[in-house]
Formats: structure tokens, sequence, C-alpha cells
């Protein structure tokens, strides 16, 4: 089992609008025969770590799945699981956007920049 993580995002107002609204999740399946499960959870990072996001992904082969999420939050942190098998066939990016939809450089974290656990 592997276990992504955004690890913490700070996004603090600045003169009274967050940096980042939205999350855009894209998660592919590189594997050419056998569909992967991803779990994704979204934690708001406040007093406390309350869990907001709680989907599980069924990708075929060769499909690339893109889901939206509630970001307009002080702060906030995405853990992907996937089964044994699948982590190396799995590829994963996080991009914060504004409301109108531009990327927010600060909030985007690649595949490569994923913090991994291995279970």
């Amino acid at each position: 089992m592997a276990i992504l993580s955004t690890g913490p995002i700070e996004n603090n107002a600045v003169l009274g609008v967050r940096p980042t609204q939205l999350l855009t999740v894209k998660v592919l399946c590189r594997n050419t025969v056998d569909a992967v499960s991803v779990t994704i959870q979204g934690y708001v990072l406040d007093a406390t770590r309350t869990l907001y996001v709680n989907e599980v992904l069924h990708i075929a082969p060769n499909e690339v799945v893109t889901r939206n999420y509630f970001a307009d939050l002080d702060g906030f942190e995405f853990i992907f699981t996937t089964g044994p098998a699948a982590a190396e066939a799995v590829g994963i990016s996080v991009w914060g956007k504004q409301s109108s939809g531009q990327l927010v450089d600060a909030h985007r974290v690649v595949e490569h920049e994923n913090t991994s656990q291995d279970a």
C-alpha cells in the first residue's frame, strides 16, 4: 500500500482573499491491463484536523480522472492511498486555483513532490 500526502498547505487570506479557492486533483492509471483504486481524503487544518473529503476512485487502465474540491480554507492537506499493486501505476498531481481558474504556483504538487510512505 502506498500513502501519498501533499503535506499541510497554508492558504491564509491576503487582503481578504485566499490564494486558492479550488483544488484540482488529477489521477492517472498507467497500467494498460488492470484498473486501480485510489482513496482521496482531504482535511481542513485549523485548530483541529477535520476530514471534509473522502472519496474512492476506481480508475480504468490508461484513464485520467479529474476531481475539483473546495479549498477556500486557511489550511488543508490531501492524502492519497493506493493498493500495493497500484503504487507504481498511479500518477497524482494537485493544483490550487483561484476562483477565476488561474493556477496558484505555490499550491501545486506534482507527482515527484508528493510525500510517500509505504504502509
